[in-house]
Formats: structure tokens, sequence, C-alpha cells
């Protein structure tokens, strides 16, 4: 009989991740605008992208204006998978999983290898109680970028659902080994909680 794991109130599910790489290679020699408070690189967003002004509104919390801005940046072919990417998470916070689908979708259309869009198609089947195809799209993520702890993270917990601890503990332990030790205090609550899991359907099985 298959070992459902009950796991800490702290272990939800970690959240949409929005792109705030640039598409394009950076140049040394510029001002790098995304490491400046909000209140002081809206002073420069008439020399940026479309892409980098949809950003920076987003940030804001402005979604309106980045939706907006996001939909320019993709008729102007100025980081169009990332622009898809970031439009999906603001359809979610509407509401609508339909659009959020079809924007992240196409995201991987124009870059087959976006792993934020994985991973943000992994958090919709999971809000969609999808668990089969959230697993697919979080081991995609990972896959694509190994170094993306989210993905492990919530792999690890749709794997737990999805009654595959031995799966959970070695996701779990490569988000271990990626995040500071503070963020890896649950995933070590959740580690015990799978190792016990473990424990108990050995002892079953004898």
């Amino acid at each position: 009989m298959a070992q459902i794991l009950k796991l800490p109130v702290q272990a939800s599910k970690l959240g949409y991740k929005r792109v705030r790489r640039r598409c394009k290679p950076e140049d040394p020699n510029q001002l790098d605008l995304f490491t400046a408070p909000p209140a002081q690189i809206l002073d420069f967003a008439a020399g940026l992208s479309p892409f980098e002004q949809a950003l920076l509104w987003d940030e804001r919390g402005d979604k309106p204006a980045a939706a907006d801005l996001y939909a320019e940046a993709i008729k102007k072919e100025d980081c169009v998978a990332d622009s898809y990417c970031n439009l999906g998470i603001i359809e979610t916070q509407r509401g609508n999983a339909i659009k959020a689908f079809d924007c992240f979708s196409t995201a991987l259309k124009h870059n087959a290898r976006h792993s934020e869009a994985y991973y943000n198609l992994g958090n919709l089947y999971f809000d969609q109680n999808d668990f089969r195809l959230a697993q697919f799209h979080f081991e995609i993520a990972a896959e694509v970028d190994p170094d993306f702890p989210n993905a492990y993270f919530n792999l690890a917990l749709v794997l737990a659902i999805n009654n595959d601890p031995a799966g959970a503990f070695q996701a779990l332990r490569r988000y271990q080994e990626q995040v500071p030790e503070e963020e890896a205090r649950v995933a070590a609550e959740v580690l015990d909680n799978i190792k016990g899991s473990l424990a108990a359907a050995k002892v079953r099985s004898q």
C-alpha cells in the first residue's frame, strides 16, 4: 500500500517565477538598472526596452501597465518568450488559468528550453490538482536548469503527493544543496518526515 506523506504546514509550494534576466547579452559598461530601487530606476525607463519597462512596472505591482508593455514587447519581438512567461503569471493573478496556460505554452514555442515557463506550467497544473502533469513540468524545469532550486522543492512536494517518497527525498536534497541554510529549514523538516515514511514503509514490507 502506498505511503501518503503528511507534510508540514510550512511546506506549501513555492510560487510562480517571473523572468528577470535580460534576453540580450549585457554590456559590461552599462549600468545594471535592476539592482537599484524601483523609485530610482523609473527615472531611466525611457531608455529601456519594452520588456525592461514591463518588468519595472510588474515589480512595482502595476499589472495592467506591465501587461500592456509585455504585449508591446511581444509585438516588437523583444524578449518574446520571457514576455509571454511573465504575462502568464499576470494572467494567473487575474484568475485566467486558460490564458495563463496559453502564455506559458507560447513561451515554450519561442524557446523550448525556457525553464521558468516549464516551472510555471508545473505550478499551474499543481493549482488545478493535476499532479501528474505538474510533476512532468517540474522535472523538465529542473533538467533544463539544474541550478533552479524552486523546481526541486515543488517537484519534491508533488512527488510526495504522488506517493514517491524516495524521489521526493532526492529532490529535496538537491534543493538544500542550492539554497542558504535558513531557506533549507523547511526542507529539513520535510526530509525528516520522508525519512519516517520510508522507514515505516520498510517495516511493513518485512
